[in-house]
């Protein structure tokens, strides 16, 4: 018995993993629409898993401020404002100049191959106007960023303030965003990072912040 509760456990972790990426990705990407009140039986028949995991993951995106549970009335997704979105810049801002300093400083060589990688998949899906590539790249570089910045409990505070921004451009992209530009400024980073030089990962991280605050004060609320 003893010898099989570890794979128990491991695989009820992947599938609360699983139902957290999957639940996540149909908020950030608007998918469910702000305000969209969700039952857990109804995330559960439409992907496909217990009810448990889903359980797990609300949950975990409660914390993250993208649903807020409400006790025998559902999971109500979180509206979105300008206000709230700058007041999670302000705190992003520090935490992103230290986690591309800290990656540029702690990658390994292919790692850095990646970083090198993602820059020129991100300029080339921009160029071609693919949001659903760009958006996907986005998100996979600040789960990979973070983790090689090889600290924990940044990797825990920056997470869910990449959701929310990522939720907040998804909506907005066609109203005040560039594409383009915004490939550019993430690759800047990306291939800092790839060349082990923290100064300049930390000093296009600022601008990666500059560009998002100037986006965001461009919007107007929904």
């Amino acid at each position: 018995m003893d010898q099989d509760t570890p794979e128990v456990v491991e695989d009820e972790e992947s599938f609360a993993d699983r139902a957290y990426r999957k639940v996540e990705e149909l908020i950030v990407s608007l998918q469910v629409e702000p305000g969209t009140v969700l039952t857990e039986q109804g995330l559960a028949a439409q992907l496909g898993l217990g009810r448990t995991p889903i359980r797990e993951a609300l949950q975990r995106l409660a914390r993250e401020h993208l649903v807020v549970i409400m006790p025998r009335r559902g999971i109500q997704v979180t509206e979105m404002s300008v206000a709230e979105q700058m007041a999670a810049l302000e705190v992003r801002r520090e935490l992103e100049r230290y986690v591309a300093a800290s990656a540029a400083r702690r990658t390994t060589p292919g790692e850095k191959a990646r970083f090198s990688e993602m820059a020129e998949l991100m300029t080339r899906a921009a160029a071609q106007g693919d949001e659903v590539t760009f958006l996907r790249l986005d998100r996979e570089f600040n789960v990979f960023a973070a983790q090689c910045a090889r600290n924990a409990y940044a990797e825990a505070a920056i997470a869910p303030l990449h959701a929310l921004s990522r939720r907040f451009w998804t909506l907005h992209l066609r109203q005040a965003g560039d594409m383009p530009q915004a490939a550019a400024i993430h690759s800047a980073i990306m291939l800092a990072i790839a060349a082990g030089d923290e100064e300049a990962a930390a000093q296009a991280s600022d601008r990666l912040l500059d560009w998002a605050q100037g986006f965001t004060a461009k919007t107007t609320v929904p």
